[in-house]
Protein backbone atom coordinates (compact mmCIF):
# COMPACT_ATOMS: atom_id res chain seq x y z
CA UNK A 1 0.00 0.00 0.00
CA UNK A 2 1.26 3.08 -0.93
CA UNK A 3 2.07 5.76 2.09
CA UNK A 4 0.37 8.90 2.02
CA UNK A 5 1.85 11.89 3.28
CA UNK A 6 0.87 15.27 4.63
CA UNK A 7 3.02 17.24 2.31
CA UNK A 8 4.27 17.27 -1.71
CA UNK A 9 7.28 14.96 -1.63
CA UNK A 10 8.84 17.77 -4.17
CA UNK A 11 7.35 20.73 -3.10
CA UNK A 12 6.48 20.45 0.28
CA UNK A 13 2.94 22.37 -0.18
CA UNK A 14 0.49 20.62 2.05
CA UNK A 15 -1.26 18.18 -0.31
CA UNK A 16 -4.84 19.27 1.50
CA UNK A 17 -4.27 22.81 -0.10
CA UNK A 18 -4.06 21.11 -3.49
CA UNK A 19 -7.66 22.27 -5.31
CA UNK A 20 -6.88 18.80 -7.48
CA UNK A 21 -6.42 16.68 -4.30
CA UNK A 22 -2.66 15.84 -5.34
CA UNK A 23 -1.06 15.13 -8.78
CA UNK A 24 -2.01 11.58 -10.80
CA UNK A 25 0.05 8.88 -11.54
CA UNK A 26 0.62 6.74 -14.66
CA UNK A 27 -2.92 5.12 -14.61
CA UNK A 28 -4.58 8.18 -13.57
CA UNK A 29 -4.77 7.38 -10.06
CA UNK A 30 -4.42 10.19 -7.26
CA UNK A 31 -0.47 10.24 -6.11
CA UNK A 32 -0.48 10.53 -2.72
CA UNK A 33 3.35 11.61 -2.75
CA UNK A 34 3.07 14.49 -5.49
CA UNK A 35 0.84 17.61 -5.78
CA UNK A 36 -0.85 18.24 -9.08
CA UNK A 37 1.53 21.30 -8.84
CA UNK A 38 4.40 19.51 -9.71
CA UNK A 39 3.04 15.36 -10.78
CA UNK A 40 0.55 14.54 -13.77
CA UNK A 41 -0.03 11.28 -15.49
CA UNK A 42 3.39 9.83 -13.66
CA UNK A 43 5.88 12.95 -14.47
CA UNK A 44 7.37 15.92 -13.24
CA UNK A 45 5.74 18.97 -14.62
CA UNK A 46 8.99 21.15 -14.32
CA UNK A 47 11.99 18.55 -15.66
CA UNK A 48 14.61 21.67 -14.97
CA UNK A 49 13.94 21.80 -11.14
CA UNK A 50 16.15 18.96 -10.82
CA UNK A 51 17.71 19.57 -7.31
CA UNK A 52 16.34 20.67 -3.96
CA UNK A 53 17.82 23.87 -3.79
CA UNK A 54 15.87 25.27 -7.51
CA UNK A 55 12.84 23.30 -5.92
CA UNK A 56 13.65 26.24 -2.96
CA UNK A 57 14.51 28.83 -4.99
CA UNK A 58 11.19 28.26 -7.38
CA UNK A 59 9.12 28.09 -4.40
CA UNK A 60 10.51 31.22 -2.49
CA UNK A 61 9.07 33.22 -5.28
CA UNK A 62 5.75 31.46 -5.88
CA UNK A 63 5.23 31.84 -1.90
CA UNK A 64 6.33 35.82 -2.43
CA UNK A 65 4.25 36.55 -5.39
CA UNK A 66 0.75 35.07 -3.29
CA UNK A 67 2.46 38.23 -0.50
CA UNK A 68 4.01 35.99 2.19
CA UNK A 69 7.03 38.00 3.24
CA UNK A 70 10.87 36.96 2.29
CA UNK A 71 11.81 35.16 6.18
CA UNK A 72 8.36 33.24 5.84
CA UNK A 73 8.72 31.67 2.35
CA UNK A 74 12.06 30.30 3.52
CA UNK A 75 10.67 28.95 6.44
CA UNK A 76 8.53 27.33 4.51
CA UNK A 77 10.81 26.07 1.62
CA UNK A 78 14.10 25.27 4.13
CA UNK A 79 12.69 21.38 4.58
CA UNK A 80 12.55 20.73 0.48
CA UNK A 81 16.03 18.75 0.80
CA UNK A 82 13.96 16.33 3.38
CA UNK A 83 11.44 15.71 1.16
CA UNK A 84 11.69 11.77 -0.56
CA UNK A 85 12.21 13.04 -3.86
CA UNK A 86 15.37 15.03 -3.17
CA UNK A 87 17.41 12.37 -0.75
CA UNK A 88 19.82 10.70 -2.34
Amino acid sequence: MEKKYKNCQSCGMPLKRDEKGGGTNKDGSKSHMYCSYCFEQGEFLSPEIDSAEKMQAFCKVKLKEMGFPGFIAGFFTKGIPKLERWKE
